[in-house]
């Protein structure tokens, strides 16, 4: 028989390129990750991976089965949310909360697959910002699930009854007005930069603080054209030609025409994007959302990183 467990471990092994990136999405041990591999390996009489003392490289068998695996996992949790559907009074649902780029990103084609339709599940959804569905879950249950962004260490704290996943970094962008000349995807210097308007983010927030360290570690002093949180706007007056901004890819979804995007390799930032909920708490829902969401993002904007981070 063949652990449904490991089957899970196994394509995060291989969707992230490493035991220890997977243990660490997963919530174990990297030594746990390579026991279940082991395991699943005794299980099926298979070669799953050829090992060196500092890497585990999935071999074909590895790659087929995860394909396989994929169906037979959604069939397995298919079942199960059906199942507690027909022997529920009420229809099973997920409260979600979710930051604005996020939800614009990833909803509209995360409800629109026929392999989410096919669960059943009511998504209740609330839109706000981190602080906002963190409450949300302090308050003795308002929502199952969290998905939200930490720019940098600081800035943002849950109480210890709630457990986060990783599930990626959003990489921040230089953009500019089209009309001050330079080619998207221009190789520029922080230096260039300094005498142009930018559009910054309200001082005082953990995020404004992480970007003034950043740019003044540049020996970057902008001149401020507006203070702005609100990305869409950023992306607006930056087409305008008001100023330049710092904006992460996701808010770049539906960039408005007038703007470039440039690479500036001292100014490298990016949010980390949890998913959080109360420890223990884990429902069907839950599990099959962010299984659903992994499969949105995998080939999307969201950058996993291939080294380990903490849990």
């Amino acid at each position: 028989m063949v652990n449904p467990v490991h089957l899970r471990t196994l394509l995060e092994v291989i969707r992230h390129g490493s035991f220890a990136s997977a243990a660490t999405r997963l919530g174990y041990t990297a030594s746990a990750v390579s026991q279940q591999m082991s395991a699943l390996e005794r299980d099926t009489g298979v070669t799953l991976f050829t090992r060196s003392a500092r890497s585990a490289v999935p071999t074909e068998a590895a790659v087929v089965m995860a394909r396989h695996a994929t169906k037979v996992l959604t069939d397995i949790d298919t079942l199960m949310a059906s199942t507690a559907k027909a022997g529920a009074a009420v229809t099973q649902e997920l409260r979600l909360g979710i930051f604005p780029s996020l939800a614009t990103f990833a909803l509209p084609r995360l409800v629109r697959t026929p392999q989410w339709k096919q669960l059943g599940i009511n998504l209740k959804v609330f839109v706000g910002e981190p602080s906002q569905t963190i409450h949300g879950l302090r308050n003795g249950g308002e929502l199952d699930l969290a998905l939200v962004f930490q720019v940098g260490q600081g800035g943002l704290a849950w109480p210890s009854s709630v457990s986060r996943q990783w599930i990626g970094d959003d990489n921040f962008r230089v953009v500019l007005p089209a009309a001050w000349g330079i080619a998207e995807g221009s190789a520029v210097s922080a230096g260039q930069l300094a005498d142009m308007p930018w559009i910054m983010h309200h001082p005082g927030t953990s995020d404004a603080t992480v970007i003034e360290r950043l740019f003044a570690s540049c020996n970057l002093h902008p001149h401020i054209a507006a203070y702005c949180d609100d990305f869409n706007a950023s992306l607006a007056m930056a087409a305008a030609g008001m100023g330049a901004a710092l904006v992460p890819e996701l808010a770049m979804l539906r960039a408005p025409e007038g703007i470039v995007a440039l690479d500036v390799p001292e100014i490298r930032l990016a949010r980390s994007i949890f998913a959080l909920q109360i420890a223990g708490k884990q429902t069907t829902q839950v599990r099959l959302f962010m299984d659903q969401l992994a499969d949105v993002l995998k080939d999307r904007r969201i950058a996993p990183r291939t080294s380990s981070r903490p849990a």
